[in-house]
């Protein structure tokens, strides 16, 4: 329904519904034209490439690693942040024209775009560690950030529709497919959706035959197999590290992440064949942990592992 030709009424109606003067209820409940969300895209585009020249980069997505202390990396956060909130509310009108539609693809190219998002969900990723390794002790600034994940988050991209386009390419010849492995894994690591699973995917689709072709179950459950294949390389390595029998270390987690409680006695017998003195096992212990604590929440998926938080 096209209420346009309504607008004295839609205003007094809004007005009424939301308790509060016309003028800022229009504020509250409409949104403003194209037009005018196009122009603050450009000027948070430009102050994106002025953040970046201020910094002696050029405005690229390649550039931002090269970004040097925490405060210019939090700096491009914000900023970058600015420019997706505003994309994101542009992607909502569907009554753009075409020139419109040319403005905005040439303010940000899609693939720029794409490359920063994944630029900022990777700098982004390394402050959301940090904050959820220190808590209160982490940094002011860094305490302050809210990444606003949801931004960058599609509701297209999941993990069917990257297996799905893995699948369609693997299936096809070189020169029918539509996508390369390093554009999937791009379009991959722009997306919040899949986080936690990027780096797992990530791998795996590099290890893929590109010109052998499997059907997505297949590919699903190839994916489940290298999962716990690299979970398990990852064990013997660490076991490895701090002379244990990977047997031993791997009947620990898998006890912790069964029960999801850490139990500190089970710590000290896993441990016990090292004849270590109190001192020398305390250290052990710390070091130990402080390997083991990336692997036992990726395992434990976002569930809580009581007592975990002693080593952290």
């Amino acid at each position: 329904m096209d209420f346009r030709s309504q607008q004295e009424q839609v205003n007094q109606a809004i007005a009424l519904f939301s308790g509060e003067s016309t003028e800022k209820a229009f504020k509250i409940w409409m949104v403003e034209p194209a037009s005018v969300v196009i122009e603050k895209y450009k000027e948070a585009v430009e102050t994106l490439g002025d953040f970046m020249k201020a910094n002696n980069l050029a405005c690229e997505p390649e550039e931002v690693h090269n970004l040097r202390g925490d405060s210019a990396k939090i700096a491009f956060v914000k900023n970058f942040k600015e420019v997706q909130r505003l994309k994101t509310q542009l992607d909502q009108y569907t009554d753009l024209d075409e020139n419109q539609k040319r403005q905005i693809e040439y303010i940000l190219p899609g693939d720029r775009l794409q490359s920063f998002r994944s630029s900022y969900i990777e700098t982004a990723k390394q402050f959301k560690a940090i904050q959820d390794r220190e808590g209160d002790n982490a940094p002011a600034d860094i305490q302050q950030l809210d990444f606003e994940f949801v931004l960058f988050a599609s509701a297209v991209i999941d993990y069917d529709y990257i297996m799905n386009l893995v699948a369609n390419n693997l299936q096809m010849k070189p020169s029918k497919q539509k996508m390369t492995k390093g554009e999937i894994i791009r379009l991959l690591s722009s997306t919040a959706n899949l986080m936690e699973e990027q780096e797992d995917l990530t791998d795996y689709i590099h290890s893929l035959d590109w010109h052998t072709g499997q059907d997505v179950d297949k590919l699903k459950q190839g994916y489940q197999t290298f999962k716990i294949e690299k979970y398990q390389k990852e064990l013997a390595k660490i076991a490895h590290r701090h002379q244990l029998q990977t047997a031993d270390l791997m009947n620990f987690t898998e006890n912790i992440i069964g029960r999801l409680i850490f139990d500190g006695e089970k710590l000290t017998d896993l441990l016990e064949p090292l004849e270590l003195s109190w001192k020398e096992r305390s250290i052990k212990e710390e070091e130990l942990m402080t390997d083991l604590i990336p692997l036992l929440k990726k395992q434990a998926d976002g569930r809580e592992i009581s007592g975990l938080k002693a080593y952290e």
